[in-house]
């Protein structure tokens, strides 16, 4: 499957409930002329608390990476909360296999439409105010993820699908969270301020497209729960792809190849896409991308 652009997101690298297998399917059965990587990438948090759970599959991701930069494909580097470290190295300037690390980014897609890209955390008022509780509720989420498990695999004996506590929990307090910091509406306030048409996020680990007060607010998911990506399409479609791959399907040959022509994945279109309306480019450069800091 060939796009425009990817956008990844939340794939906490280095946890133990990262699902860098599917990830590592995707990636080899796609290609693009940009990937973003829009934070969280690596899980700094863990190393912090020592918990770093590192598998080989996480390498693979790495490895994956650096061959579509290596192949051609701009790979830009959006620092998040849990990557937070790379931050320290923004001013610098440093690129690392070709690949630029920024705080937030410009892109102009294929309809002509200038996007923010940002991974979020500067707008969620629990990072920029109160860290320590950031902290707190990254430990309720390993519990509940890890509850989970054992949840599902009893699930698993009874003969029941995979259900994810920890995604119904969010979804049903999602709401409430919005409502006290504002996440999505302070997103597009800024982004309508600074003269964006949209925005594209992660962060909230909720993938979703929708139109909010004249922005195009696009998130596009995690790597730990849902396994989503933002994609662009070549003729300017924006889609959110939720990979479901099963795990005994999943390809885990170690290789630094980037492009692998998918042979029967299908795409699902059941997370929250709102607008799948082929768009008109609006300019004849499609590389035009500017950095923001």
């Amino acid at each position: 499957m060939k796009y425009k652009s990817v956008f990844i997101s939340d794939v906490h690298l280095g946890t133990k409930d990262c699902k860098a297998d599917l990830l590592n399917n995707f990636l080899s059965n796609i290609e693009c002329e940009n990937l973003f990587l829009v934070g969280d990438i690596i899980d700094g948090w863990k190393v912090q608390k020592n918990k770093l759970k590192w598998k080989e599959s996480h390498t693979r991701v790495i490895r994956k990476v650096l061959g579509f930069s290596k192949n051609g494909t701009k790979v830009i580097y959006v620092a998040g909360n849990h990557d937070e470290f790379l931050r320290l190295i923004i001013p610098y300037k440093l690129v690392f296999g070709n690949i630029e690390v920024v705080n937030q980014y410009s892109y102009v897609g294929v309809d002509g439409k200038k996007y923010l890209v940002t991974h979020g955390d500067f707008f969620d008022g629990v990072v920029r105010l109160h860290k320590w509780l950031s902290f707190l509720g990254d430990t309720a989420y390993d519990f509940i993820l890890s509850f989970n498990s054992k949840f599902n695999w009893f699930r698993h004996k009874l003969g029941f699908g995979y259900w994810s506590l920890s995604k119904y929990l969010k979804v049903k307090v999602k709401r409430a969270v919005d409502f006290i910091y504002k996440f999505e509406d302070t997103l597009s306030q800024y982004c309508k301020k600074r003269g964006f048409d949209g925005v594209i996020c992660g962060h909230i680990h909720l993938a979703e497209i929708k139109d909010i007060n004249g922005i195009r607010y696009m998130n596009d998911g995690d790597w730990v729960e849902s396994c989503t990506a933002l994609v662009e399409h070549l003729d300017g479609t924006w889609e959110i792809i939720n990979w479901t791959k099963e795990k005994s399907n999943v390809d885990n040959v170690d290789s630094s190849s980037s492009y692998k022509q998918s042979s029967g994945h299908s795409r699902s279109s059941d997370v929250g896409i709102s607008d799948t309306t082929k768009l008109p480019s609006k300019s004849g450069n499609n590389e035009d991308m500017d950095k923001v800091f």
